[in-house]
């Protein structure tokens, strides 16, 4: 049965007038409904003090966002003060893409990003462009760097979000004037939008609703389409809030993609010389040493014969790779891209200094680890780096971080992706480490508290905690598995363990069987080398099972996960991608949890 495309309100403008627009949003969800999620473009907080109450009652609780709600234009009054406060929240602790939770349902899409909504492909370019006077809700050139950046991976954007209304140059519809007046427009959006070639583009900030015939984007196969829409409750009754239900472009046949409605026009936007032009003099007219040359995929510097060598590639550093290789003319340099991992300022590396102070969002200094990285998140020695492409790692766009259940200084602990029962949980450090056992000694006493307060928690349920952790020379981030099960099973752990492993030809080795868990792990420390790997369970009473793993021998990855599905009779679990559930379900797993949890965590 094939699944249902998803259903997506859009909204311009709110400035905040939020009980005006989630009225709105009721009424349509009932009407025509359900929605899956609300995007609002433009200027999402009010213009003046008058409206900040509103916006207020639903950020500290008063009200409800009805439906999920994601929101760019991070300006306005208020903005600053609610925003702030979110971005200290531990859920909203390092680089995040896919929004961060101001309060239940409502998510600040910030900076620049690219993230996946219901399979749909969304992009989006929160804030505004600089005018010279108020700099709040302003977007960077790292911004729009990684939006450039983007735009050269595989696979086609769904949907593009921007603040502004943009130039969309000549077509065959009845424009309204203000769109076709370029002021107010900001072209370096346009060129963005001729990059990305995303099927919706998503606008605010012109005041009327105005959806443009689809175009054709040069180089790609799909079309696209423009849609403006105004902002809440103007006085011009303009459409305000728009339904869409594109099926994810991931799940279309080829011809459907190719696919052009009889009132296709060309591609809108002036492209090349003439767009480069006015990038360069409207926006940076006098700057000689900008930082133009990092989108600049012509080399028209080195064919004016000025030498780059010493210059810092933005593709390499912001991607790891770069399409050009050994012959971009700008440096590929490792050191200076695990420093921008660290969410290190690209103009610091590569210039040695920042020109645009206090409103960089970013680090300036080689010791620190920037500005929305998390405060406890540190590398350690010898361990492997944090990573933006890590599912673990906290301040990777990859993390869902509405698993995360308690983050401690050295640990996390979040709900297991496709649990194999529910409450199953994993507890992950926070640094990006290949295994529980190479983190530092001092973190032990915290590892140790979250896993006594997880057996005091479920012992309250009747339940014993099964832990287990497969360990491999290349383990990418650790993560140790904590499985409730009830009490009548915990004394056939063991056995049924024991009978697994004889049936793939090994026997476990007791460690401590007097169960000190403590002694336990600093035997597994005194067994753990660099060229082979371990899988070991703790059980219930605390004795510790250890088999140290061959280099040649093909230990199955999801050993541990089986061995507990047939414990508990739930072979058909034993694969967690057959237990997936919606986000929503998530979440409601996640608070029942925490709930629970509270009065055990040790991060409270």
């Amino acid at each position: 049965m094939a699944t249902a495309p998803p259903r997506i309100l859009l909204c311009g403008d709110v400035l905040g007038c939020l009980n005006h627009l989630f009225k709105r949003v009721q009424s349509v969800n009932k009407s025509t409904g359900p929605f899956d999620a609300l995007l609002c473009v433009g200027q999402f907080f009010p213009d003046s003090a008058d409206g900040l109450d509103e916006v207020a009652d639903y950020i500290e609780g008063r009200s409800a966002v009805p439906i999920p709600t994601y929101f760019t234009g991070d300006y306005g009054v208020g903005a600053v003060r609610f925003l702030s406060a979110a971005s200290k929240l531990p859920s909203n602790r390092g680089f995040k893409t896919d929004g961060l939770e101001v309060c239940p349902n409502l998510f600040w899409l910030k900076g620049s990003g690219k993230f996946s909504l219901h399979g749909l492909t969304v992009v989006y370019l929160s804030g505004r462009q600089s005018s010279g006077a108020d700099e709040s809700g302003i977007y960077s050139e790292d911004d729009v760097g990684a939006l450039r950046a983007l735009a050269e991976e595989q696979g086609i954007v769904d949907l593009f979000l921007t603040y502004p209304g943009v130039s969309c140059g000549a077509d065959t519809s009845n424009t309204p004037p203000v769109v076709a007046d370029p002021s107010g427009c900001d072209p370096l959006v346009s060129e963005l939008a001729a990059e990305i070639k995303p099927r919706y583009h998503i606008a605010g900030t012109k005041g009327v609703f105005y959806a443009r015939e689809p175009y054709t984007n040069n180089e790609s196969l799909h079309v696209t389409r423009f849609l403006g829409l105004a902002a809440v409750g103007n006085k011009d009754k303009q459409k305000f809030i728009h339904a869409i239900s594109p099926t994810p472009a991931s799940m279309m046949l080829s011809t459907e993609i190719r696919a052009r409605p009889p009132n296709t026009t060309m591609p809108p936007y002036l492209l090349g010389e003439k767009v480069s032009h006015t990038r360069e003099t409207t926006k940076r007219p006098s700057d000689s040493d900008t930082q133009y040359w990092r989108y600049d995929t012509t080399q028209k510097r080195q064919r004016q014969g000025e030498s780059d060598s010493g210059r810092l590639c933005f593709k390499f550093t912001s991607t790891g790779s770069c399409s050009r290789g050994g012959k971009c003319h700008f440096r590929h340099d490792e050191e200076a891209r695990e420093q921008y991992m660290r969410n290190v300022c690209f103009d610091f590396l590569n210039k040695g200094k920042c020109e645009r102070g206090p409103v960089c969002k970013f680090g300036h200094s080689l010791a620190e680890s920037g500005a929305s990285f998390p405060q406890n998140e540190r590398t350690q020695s010898g361990q492997g780096r944090t990573e933006r492409s890590c599912w673990f790692c906290l301040s990777s766009p990859n993390v869902e971080s509405h698993l995360v259940l308690s983050i401690g200084e050295s640990y996390y602990c979040a709900l297991a992706k496709g649990p194999l029962v529910p409450n199953h949980v994993l507890l992950v450090p926070v640094d990006h480490c290949p295994n529980t056992l190479t983190m530092p000694l001092d973190t032990e006493t915290e590892l140790e508290k979250y896993k006594s307060a997880l057996n005091i928690y479920f012992k309250n349920q009747a339940k014993a905690v099964v832990f287990f952790e497969l360990i491999f020379p290349q383990s990418p981030h650790a993560n140790l598995q904590a499985i409730p099960i009830p009490l009548s099973k915990a004394s056939n752990v063991k056995r049924i363990f024991n009978l697994a492993s004889k049936k793939l030809g090994f026997e476990f080795a007791t460690l401590n069987p007097d169960g000190d868990s403590r002694q336990g792990r600093q035997l597994l420390r005194s067994q753990l080398n660099s060229t082979s790997g371990m899988f070991y369970v703790e059980l219930p009473e605390g004795a510790i099972l250890l088999h140290v793993v061959d280099d040649k021998e093909k230990f199955p990855v999801q050993f541990g996960r089986e061995v507990m599905a047939g414990l508990l009779n739930m072979a058909d679990r034993a694969d967690w991608r057959n237990c997936k559930v919606s986000k929503e379900d998530e979440l409601q797993m996640v608070e029942e949890f925490k709930n629970g949890f509270s009065e055990f965590d040790p991060a409270q």
